[in-house]
């Protein structure tokens, strides 16, 4: 069956931005590992960011302060609705025939933090899920709680840089703990003198990591 063998990502953007604004970055990865997948780039909704002045903007959930750092507050209620948006998105591929487990979770700094809470507490093991420059959104004893049995079988990516001015760096680097006490694989990865944006040496590191992932 085509379904089973088919491969998706759904990658999620980072605050302010668009799906479409990213969809070019499906181009860097080639090679007949890439050739059957099938990429989602969703949107978030326009709502009112308390970091940004209440302006309207993408967002997929409410912001307290920019930067983020390990101690910024949780929006709890923002971040679930958000949560349970991208599962129907992963619902939708698993009836229309794609394993979960064939399935990667991959986002930029909200995206990225949206794609922690969204891998952790989906009720099946996904592929992986892939963070670049994010947090974790939700109260961290809470979380770990929260984590499901299967998705503690999801490995988790987590790339960041040092230079970041938007979400620390201390903000990433208290993933891996939390994690840790769930038993949940995270491989994490600092990179130097790169600030909040994705480069091309973190999309080589995400390209090896998902063909190392493939089962």
């Amino acid at each position: 069956m085509a379904g089973v063998s088919r491969r998706v990502v759904i990658w999620l953007h980072g605050l302010g931005d668009s799906g479409p604004a990213n969809e070019g970055l499906a181009s860097f990865f080639k090679g007949p590992s890439f050739a059957a997948f099938k990429w989602i780039f969703p949107s978030a909704p326009e709502q009112r960011v308390t970091c940004n002045y209440g302006a309207l903007m993408p967002s997929w959930f409410d912001l307290k302060e920019i930067p983020v750092t390990a101690e910024s507050p949780k929006m709890e209620l923002g971040v679930i609705n958000a949560v349970e948006s991208i599962h129907k998105m992963i619902d939708e591929e698993v009836a229309a025939g794609v394993s979960a487990d064939h399935i990667f979770l991959c986002g930029f700094s909200q995206g990225g933090a949206l794609t922690l809470a969204s891998a952790m507490l989906y009720p099946k093991r996904l592929a992986g899920a892939a963070v670049f420059s994010g947090w974790v959104p939700l109260d961290g004893a809470g979380f770990v709680s929260k984590i499901t049995p299967e998705a503690k079988k999801t490995p988790v990516l987590w790339l960041h840089g040092l230079n970041d001015q938007v979400v620390d760096f201390s903000a990433g680097q208290a993933a891996p703990p939390l994690l840790a006490r769930a038993n949940v694989e995270c491989d994490f990865k600092a990179f130097p003198g790169v600030g909040h944006t994705i480069t091309p040496e973190e999309l080589s590191t995400l390209e090896q990591w998902m063909k190392s992932k493939m089962q």
